[in-house]
């Protein structure tokens, strides 16, 4: 169950000091961070989430500990691998005064790389480059490849990150409703239950859940606020349509379930509720309008500080 504690932070830290776009990928650092802290031991931080992983050493590693987890899971659950792709291939690394930006940590973080698309299979929309890591480039991609990385490894027993935890949760939670709408009757022979791989669930505390929705939503100050109606715990039907979401306390943030990933609330409220996206528009014009009168009257004290110091005819 989610501690206590980090719930009433929430409550507390729920407008921080930088765009709510961002809070997402810090939510998603912050969940990972902890996850390779406790699986290796690394001194890592969401903060210094890039720093840690930049010379590809702990990726190459954590990508041959998922494949001794393959190895065993296939030697003890024969039946349910059969119907699996398991990495097999080591990835081979230096791990020794490997300095970040250097040849040796772009080529073990290329290594990486390559057993993700060759092992994994994962797709291509959700994989990353070398620069994206190295230079900064796309720090989304790399999270997002990460967190795929993590879900493959959960299949094999590994220990998973807090939000693919959630993910599991809200997963049984759609098959138990499935199961529960089809009748007996309608069933000429049951369907295969699929296979549970045992999990350390770290489940999300529903009592105060609700709570923190209703303040984010309170946020607003409109007087028609956008609609968000309660089904049941932890699931809310959103906006004028029937559409469905999941939402979960992680640590100091709320997130919402979209689609085959995560996003704050506070973000999914300023794609989707009309009145925050008609507020983003305004600051964001007022802001390119700041900088473009800014801009003028740079040039403008420009124009006049050169004329003034040029000398006479």
């Amino acid at each position: 169950m989610a501690d206590q504690s980090n719930i009433q932070s929430a409550a507390s830290k729920s407008i921080r000091p930088f765009k709510s776009s961002e809070e997402y990928l810090y939510a998603m650092k912050e969940d990972l961070a902890e996850w390779l802290k406790t699986l290796y031991d690394l001194d890592v931080t969401a903060d210094t989430f890039m720093d840690a992983l930049e010379t590809g050493c702990a990726l190459c590693r954590h990508a041959n500990t998922v494949n001794r987890a393959a190895q065993e899971f296939q030697s003890e659950n024969q039946e349910a691998a059969k119907s699996m792709k398991l990495p097999s291939k080591d990835v081979v690394f230096q791990s020794r005064n490997v300095i970040p930006g250097s040849f040796l940590a772009r080529d073990n973080v290329s290594n990486f790389i390559t057993w993700c698309r060759q092992e994994l299979w994962i797709k291509d929309v959700l994989m990353f480059e070398t620069n994206d890591l190295v230079e900064r480039c796309n720090e989304k991609n790399f999270i997002l490849c990460l967190l795929e990385v993590a879900r493959r490894g959960s299949k094999f027993g590994m220990l998973a990150p807090m939000l693919i935890q959630l993910e599991e949760e809200i997963e049984e939670e759609i098959r138990d409703q499935k199961e529960s709408c089809h009748s007996v009757e309608d069933e000429e022979e049951p369907e295969p239950e699929p296979y549970v791989w045992p999990q350390k669930r770290v489940l999300c505390d529903m009592r105060n859940l609700d709570e923190l929705v209703r303040e984010i939503l309170g946020q607003c100050s409109c007087p028609a606020q956008f609609p968000m109606i309660k089904v049941s715990e932890g699931k809310y039907k959103v906006g004028d349509s029937s559409a469905l979401i999941f939402i979960r306390v992680l640590r100091t943030h709320v997130m919402v379930r979209v689609g085959g990933g995560w996003d704050t609330l506070e973000h999914y409220l300023d794609k989707h509720d009309p009145c925050r996206c008609a507020a983003f528009a305004h600051r964001y014009h007022q802001a390119k309008a700041s900088g473009q009168s800014q801009g003028a009257q740079s040039k403008s004290s420009s124009a006049h500080s050169s004329r003034s110091t040029s000398p006479g005819p």
